[in-house]
């Protein structure tokens, strides 16, 4: 079982945070079984404080999808980094605080490439409209931006992160807190619905 299988039916994180955690174990069990590697003490730690790093991206980002995807990646990341903790030095929620708004400045950064991105390919193919001879290149490209936002946001995210921002499939892993083969199926995914939308233009063409 996975980190990421682990944290996925456990809590709904968008209802509220209620300001408390349950008592079905003490937060030094939880934490100290962490470190060792107890995927039982990964779910309580969900449990106990998912809504707490749902509710902290939420009012961060503003986008419950958003936040449903940070939440992921903050669990995610302490059950890798779970031999980097020291209970004896501080709390497992102020761990994960700080593991949150590190997630949360990742995802405003990539918020802020794909604005940066689309200004600059709509500028890039208004120019080359006005100066290439060819139109049916800048239309081809047009049409591909298109279908490629159409595509659902995580996809549409891993192949921008590797054609955009020209990182590996381990590279968007380590940066989205996903696992390898999540990156991967995704990745597959898109490129497939890309070219099933694709293909009938390629067709009248």
């Amino acid at each position: 079982m996975t980190a990421h299988r682990i944290t996925g039916d456990l809590v709904d994180p968008s209802e509220p945070y209620s300001g408390h955690a349950p008592l079905e174990d003490g937060d030094d069990r939880i934490a100290r079984g962490l470190v060792r590697g107890d995927e039982h003490c990964l779910a309580a730690a969900y449990r106990r404080w998912g809504r707490l790093v749902h509710t902290l991206a939420a009012r961060a980002l503003g986008d419950p999808r958003e936040a449903e995807d940070v939440t992921q990646q903050v669990f995610v990341a302490a059950w890798r980094g779970r031999a980097n903790f020291r209970p004896e030095r501080g709390t497992l929620p102020a761990w994960l605080t700080g593991i949150t708004r590190r997630k949360i400045a990742d995802a405003l950064t990539a918020r802020t490439r794909r604005t940066e991105l689309a200004a600059t390919l709509g500028a890039a193919l208004e120019h080359e409209a006005r100066t290439d001879g060819q139109p049916e290149r800048v239309l081809d490209r047009m049409v591909v931006t298109e279908e490629l936002a159409r595509l659902p946001r995580v996809q549409r995210d891993v192949l921008e992160l590797a054609y955009f921002a020209d990182l590996t499939q381990t590279q968007i892993a380590d940066r989205t807190g996903m696992p390898l083969g999540t990156v991967k199926s995704h990745a597959r995914r898109g490129l497939q619905r890309m070219r099933h939308s694709l293909a009938p233009a390629a067709a009248d063409g």
